[in-house]
């Protein structure tokens, strides 16, 4: 199991990642989500403005293999969307961490939503779990 996971992360045990900042969150899936999935054709992800709370499916990743919920790790707004993934959904599989960013959310309660996840290094010891 050799996924990238980056340091500056965290992560939720369903694949998906945070990167902080002052008082809000870019959000996508993780590297090892995305080789799970396979080629990513269509992505459909909640409006801005719009709440969400966290452990809710917030929107669809669908690939050549599968059709997958994304769900919200953290409670927030959704305060801007990735429009360039919509329109080229592969972003997702090239640079997940990157430019196949999906979502920023302005953090409702930060601290009580950040406890549920995951750092790097527990993240990859979940992986190491769940290949077993």
């Amino acid at each position: 199991m050799t996924a990238n996971i980056p340091d500056d992360r965290l992560f939720s045990a369903e694949h998906e990642w945070l990167k902080l900042e002052v008082d809000s969150a870019l959000m996508g899936i993780s590297d090892h989500a995305q080789h799970a999935l396979g080629d990513v054709v269509y992505v459909e992800l909640p409006a801005v403005g719009r709440e969400i709370s966290r452990g809710l499916a917030i929107g669809v990743v669908e690939s050549v293999k599968a059709v997958s919920d994304i769900y919200a790790p953290v409670s927030g707004v959704i305060t801007a969307i990735n429009h360039e993934v919509l329109e080229h959904p592969d972003l997702i599989n090239k640079d997940p961490y990157g430019q196949g960013w999906l979502l920023k959310i302005a953090l409702k309660n930060s601290s009580e939503s950040l406890k549920y996840l995951l750092s790097a290094y527990d993240y990859r010891d979940l992986l190491t779990k769940e290949a077993k």
